[in-house]
């Protein structure tokens, strides 16, 4: 058996809007350096580092970690679309568990623009073209952009087959504001009723309104990834593990279903959580708490599905009951997830190790899930990749 890797340190900046922020490298340094200072550890003990971010030139990573030190390290920079910080860490752990190193370092970053993500070549073959024409087959609404399109379309055939009311998706969005509330590095700490998120401008009548879509974001985290053995020979905290993690890619029924719940990754991401349910030898009920990619309420929807946390159909009763926060069967974004902490790419899967990371050390605060032993992320990106990563507190 290989040990676990133990995340041995986190770090993390407060999250801006666009034209907000300090330069990418400047916040990629500080939240590396949050990092380092969170494990105790300095930065020439770092073997090998991964650096995801969307949005930037070739080697924005070696840029971002010249800064921290010019050790000669081995830089790896990823992109993953909206799981590349999950992705970042998939391959730290990797590294980690395989014996090619004892230490790694996961960032990520992104410093957005404002409005609607978008292409950046247009002068080539677009990586989405076939989701596009699904989508367009689909749902149509062509002058609406596309990201709303996707997720939005996927909340309406979940309405359409269940009965779904538009208020569940309201409601959702009104728990990630009071749970963001309680956390200092939040975008938007402001508490919602569910009547606030009804009433905001409707993007796509009887769908989405404004307030059920995440806003483009700036920010940056990091995770310090090592073993045991390490930990122990450099006296680190290591009580926190990587007990199973699976990385999945887009099946044949992402087109050939026809359902853009599919087209947004249903089945990618449950394949994803199974393999990480099966590897640990646990099921979604042994979960304590979640940290799940709410890029739009409807997504966070039917992820509860997807991750197995209500059986499919019962989303909408799941909401009602209260089975998604604090009291409930779990507690999921308790950091305010992509909705109220708001979504820089890169970032973004880092930013759920963060929090998952404190929850187990019980350095939550006001968020903290009481007796929190098993934690689950879960980081999307379309294209495709879904990681699931299973956290437990040793």
């Amino acid at each position: 058996m290989k040990d676990k890797a133990c995340v041995v340190g986190v770090g993390m900046i407060p999250f801006q809007k666009p034209g907000k922020s300090e330069s990418y490298d400047v916040m990629a340094t500080t939240a590396t350096r949050s990092a380092l200072a969170d494990a105790g550890l300095d930065y020439d003990k770092v073997q090998q580092a991964y650096v995801g971010y969307v949005y930037g030139d070739s080697t924005c990573g070696q840029r971002a970690l010249y800064h921290v030190g010019m050790t000669g390290i081995p830089v790896v920079n990823v992109n993953n679309n909206c799981s590349t910080g999950s992705s970042a860490l998939f391959l730290a752990r990797q590294a980690v568990e395989s014996g090619a190193v004892d230490c790694a370092l996961a960032l990520g970053f992104e410093q957005m623009q404002p409005g609607a993500i978008g292409a950046m070549y247009k002068d080539r073959v677009s990586p989405f073209a076939a989701f596009d024409d699904e989508t367009d087959d689909l749902v149509g609404n062509s002058e609406i952009p596309l990201a709303l399109r996707y997720f939005g379309g996927a909340g309406k055939a979940h309405m359409e087959e269940f009965g779904t009311p538009l208020e569940t998706f309201a409601k959702i969005r009104a728990k990630s504001s009071r749970h963001a509330a309680k956390n200092p590095v939040a975008l938007f700490r402001q508490e919602v009723t569910p009547e606030d998120v009804m009433a905001a401008q409707v993007i796509w009548p009887g769908v989405m309104t404004k307030l059920m879509a995440c806003p483009p974001t700036c920010g940056a985290a990091a995770a310090i990834v090592c073993s045991k053995a390490f930990a122990d020979k450099h006296g680190l905290d290591g009580s926190v593990r990587i007990s199973a993690q699976a990385m999945t890619t887009d099946g044949p029924e992402t087109f050939n279903a026809h359902d853009m719940r599919e087209v947004v990754g249903f089945s990618m991401a449950k394949r994803a959580a199974d393999q990480v349910y099966e590897a640990a030898g646990i099921g979604p009920d042994d979960v304590d708490v979640v940290e799940l990619h709410d890029c739009f309420a409807h997504n966070e929807l039917i992820t509860y599905e997807a991750l197995g946390l209500c059986a499919r159909g019962d989303a909408a009763k799941f909401v009602d009951d209260g089975d998604n926060t604090y009291g409930g069967k779990y507690v999921t974004n308790p950091s305010g997830g992509l909705l109220s902490k708001g979504h820089p790419l890169g970032a973004t899967g880092l930013a759920q190790c963060f929090e998952l990371v404190q929850q187990l050390r019980g350095q939550a605060d006001a968020r903290q899930v009481d007796g929190a032993r098993l934690a689950l992320q879960h980081n999307l990106g379309l294209g495709g990749a879904c990681v699931t990563t299973l956290y437990e507190k040793a």
